[in-house]
């Protein structure tokens, strides 16, 4: 259980809450710490899955673990940001939303002893929410580039959708197994 990848997801787990505390106080400089925190949590994001699969380290704690270090990350990042007024509260649900739908879709699918892998467009997904989430955090760092941000969110959130119905898509005669 305790490798290098498993470490790293527990401590982008200890993070979140760091990274909530300095985004929602009045710190000196807040906006640049907290985004050198969650860029540094969702490197470890990206290196835990990288360290696993090149040293066979994949375990069982870390493929339930991971998943859920990385929804705790991007939830608590995009509330924050809705908190601070920096992100639009329907687009942070949409977002959220679609987390809960595919790893509800997810556990009916273990239940029924498939693993859904991520695909292109849950990965295409997770960079566009990285970045948004990365330049709205610098919100009124950035004066009058601050569209980047809300353009940032909009791209996050179609890319977002879209990976959602494709999950479904793809995987719905699963869902669908034994319930006729």
């Amino acid at each position: 259980m305790w490798n290098v990848p498993n470490t790293l997801t527990i401590i982008r787990i200890f993070m979140v809450p760091i990274l909530v505390a300095v985004l929602l106080t009045e710190l000196p400089d807040k906006e640049f710490w907290g985004l050198g925190i969650f860029l540094l949590a969702a490197l470890t994001d990206l290196m835990d899955g990288i360290i696993a699969r090149r040293t066979n380290r994949i375990t069982v704690t870390g493929a339930l673990l991971d998943p859920i270090a990385d929804k705790l990350l991007m939830s608590a990042a995009f509330i924050s940001l809705v908190e601070l007024d920096l992100a639009s509260a329907w687009m942070v649900t949409c977002i959220i939303g679609r987390e809960f739908a595919v790893t509800g879709l997810r556990v009916v699918a273990l239940q029924r002893r498939v693993s859904i892998a991520a695909n292109a467009w849950g990965k295409a997904k997770t960079v566009s929410q990285v970045i948004a989430v990365a330049i709205l955090i610098l919100g009124h760092q950035l004066g009058q580039w601050i569209v980047l941000g809300d353009f940032a969110l909009w791209v996050a959130l179609v890319l977002t959708l879209i990976s959602m119905v494709v999950y479904f898509w793809q995987n719905w005669s699963i869902v669908r197994e034994n319930e006729e």
